[in-house]
């Protein structure tokens, strides 16, 4: 597998500083590039403004520090859940259909457990079965969109990305989770590390859901949390309904139609 940041937006911290400050400053976007451009504004203070913006979950003007990524040799089996991320992203991915794989280098990722059950040779005894069969489909004049029908999660693929930090933060609450597949936590982890390496004033609030910078607690099944490393770091929800039901002024309860009522007769719906 390999990661690489390629680019990413040219002043990032100064952009997201004017984009926080438009929000609550009565000074035009343009005053205040004027006086980040005049260093009026401290590079200190801009990092200590974003920080104070970023524990609030204000996460809009995030949307406008991009980031590009190069990433190679990761499987069908990551591609698939990985563009089930849509919104703050964008994706190119090589095509089985116009890039030919030569039996020689039509290599497969494999997993470390089956390594572990010791069901390696048989694994690559299959896909070297496959890896021939391909060759003899493509021998025959069968299309590669065709003969691509045989290849398996298993095959490689290679991504170029852009994506916004905003949606870098909400794939990094669900892929660092140790209950993420192995493969897309390693690579959500070597774009973190990469963002880190030229940005780690804002990398720190790359984490798992659970990080002190994001929710702060564990909202996955109770057995799951025991399971988990950072379990004993990290409190499980039903810890802080429990504290609720304790010391809340009323008892939790489900939202019905007469809450819902409450509200639209205070705004007057």
């Amino acid at each position: 597998m390999q990661v690489k940041l390629i680019d990413y937006a040219q002043q990032p911290l100064e952009k997201l500083y004017a984009a926080f400050r438009t929000c609550y400053s009565s000074e035009t976007p343009i005053e205040v590039w004027d006086k980040i451009k005049s260093e009026k504004i401290s590079r200190e203070k801009i990092r200590e403004f974003i920080a104070e913006r970023l524990k609030t979950g204000h996460a809009s003007p995030l949307e406008q520090i991009v980031f590009w990524f190069a990433i190679a040799n990761v499987s069908r089996s990551l591609s698939h859940q990985f563009v089930r991320h849509r919104i703050g992203i964008s994706f190119e991915q090589q095509s089985q259909r116009y890039v030919k794989f030569k039996r020689d280098k039509l290599a497969f990722v494999l997993p470390d457990s089956w390594s572990r059950a010791g069901l390696e040779s048989e694994f690559s005894d299959l896909l070297s079965q496959t890896s021939e069969l391909y060759a003899k489909a493509l021998k025959a004049g069968i299309p590669a969109e065709d003969a691509r029908f045989v290849l398996p999660n298993a095959a490689p693929t290679n991504f170029h990305v852009m994506v916004n930090f905003a949606e870098m933060l909400h794939i990094c609450d669900l892929r660092l989770c140790v209950r993420a597949q192995w493969e897309i936590r390693r690579m959500v982890a070597m774009m973190r590390a990469e963002i880190k390496r030229v940005l780690p004033e804002i990398a720190v609030f790359l984490q798992p859901k659970c990080g002190e910078n994001r929710m702060g607690y564990c909202d996955e099944s109770l057995d799951e949390w025991q399971k988990c490393p950072l379990g004993k770091v990290r409190p499980h929800k039903s810890s802080l309904f429990d504290l609720y039901e304790r010391y809340g002024s009323r008892k939790a309860q489900a939202l019905g139609e007469a809450e819902f009522r409450a509200v639209e007769e205070k705004e007057l719906l």
